[in-house]
């Protein structure tokens, strides 16, 4: 399990891979000495996050210790403000926290005009006055589900998409979801909390079984992860989306994302569409 580095054909982005952690990398100013800081950082997170799993893998509340390494602390900052009202680990809030490392590495490296860490999905972006970054979101099957454009006078720093099709366990049956928030690591833990707001409890073309019966180690222990969910007719699928929608305007209100687009099956929900630009609807909402 050696880290992995390597210049992508166009040489303009850095891949990087060590164990499940996979990032792409893209810089526009000093770009060799962007991706070195990258690289350097990089080297030792899989080691720092492994010596902190325990405790970053445990149910978390507001009481709860504050780990010590410095993507384990972005983790824990980031899912504090969910504490309270449903099961929470920091291990949600994974991905979008090393995005944000690298990326402060980066930026403390060089002299950037943009960059953006991309792990996974989850994004970490730097944006400089007059440059912005776009995004095309895509389903499961590959279809197209719009746009995402963020300018550098957007508040926007962190976008992230989490899903039942993803690649960690979902409590909810949202095919996916896309957050944008402060961080990459804010913008994960919101969006993993409302990938799960959208569910239809007991419902039987629902599918779950026990997390720690699909993956040993998981976070989320016997809890019922959905491993499979049947079409559904209009009216369930607004009742899902609804749920997810009203867990995200939540959020919205408490100032903890800036904007979200749920999606499930035919139809989809959008907070807002200054930053989203929504291609795929169902029937009803052509």
């Amino acid at each position: 399990m050696r880290l992995q580095a390597a210049l992508l054909p166009d040489g303009k982005r850095l891949h990087l891979q060590h164990g499940p952690i996979d990032l792409i990398i893209g810089a526009d100013g000093d770009r060799a000495a962007a991706f070195a800081a990258a690289e350097g950082r990089f080297a030792t997170i899989l080691e720092e996050l492994v010596t902190e799993l325990p405790l970053l893998r445990a149910e978390m509340d507001k009481h709860s210790p504050c780990p010590v390494e410095s993507v384990a602390k972005r983790m824990d900052r980031a899912m504090r403000p969910f504490c309270g009202g449903s099961f929470v680990t920091r291990m949600a809030a994974v991905a979008g926290s090393v995005a944000d490392e690298v990326l402060e590495a980066m930026q403390n490296g060089a002299e950037l005009r943009r960059a953006y860490v991309n792990n996974g999905g989850d994004i970490a972006l730097h944006l400089t006055p007059g440059t912005r970054f776009t995004l095309a979101m895509a389903g499961h099957d590959g279809r197209d589900l719009g746009r995402i454009e963020i300018r550098a006078s957007d508040p926007v720093r962190g976008i992230a998409t989490s899903g039942r099709h993803g690649r960690s366990l979902s409590l909810g049956i949202a095919d996916s979801v896309t957050v944008l928030a402060g961080s990459a690591a804010e913008a994960d833990a919101a969006a993993t909390l409302i990938v799960n707001a959208v569910d239809l409890p007991d419902h039987p073309a629902v599918t779950r079984r026990p997390a720690c019966h699909i993956v040993d180690d998981s976070d989320l222990g016997d809890r019922p992860a959905v491993t499979h969910c049947d079409t559904l007719d209009d009216r369930h699928v607004d009742l899902a989306l609804s749920k997810g929608l009203a867990r995200a305007q939540e959020f919205l209100d408490r100032r903890l994302i800036f904007g979200a687009a749920l999606f499930l099956q035919s139809d989809c929900r959008a907070t807002q569409t200054r930053n989203f630009s929504i291609i795929h609807r169902n029937k009803a909402h052509a």
